[in-house]
C-alpha cells in the first residue's frame, strides 16, 4: 500500500477513539463513508488492537 493509500484510508478514521480494534476500526470507516477502497485496504490489517494511525499504516505498509 502506498502513502496515497494510507491517507485516503485514514481520511475514513478520523475522530476514532484508539485503541481500536480491526473489528472498530471497519465500523468507523464504514459509518464515515469509506469506498470500497477503503474498506478493502482496513480488511486486509492483522485482527488486533491499534494504538494509533502510525500502527495502522505499518500494518498496511507491512
Amino acid at each position: 500500500m502506498t502513502q496515497v493509500d494510507f491517507i485516503h484510508v485514514q481520511k475514513f478514521l478520523s475522530g476514532v477513539d484508539y485503541p481500536a480494534t480491526k473489528e472498530q476500526l471497519l465500523e468507523h470507516a464504514k459509518r464515515k463513508g469509506a469506498d470500497e477502497q477503503a474498506m478493502e485496504a482496513l480488511r486486509r490489517l492483522p485482527d488486533r488492537e491499534y494504538d494509533g494511525p502510525s500502527g495502522i499504516s505499518k500494518a498496511l505498509a507491512g
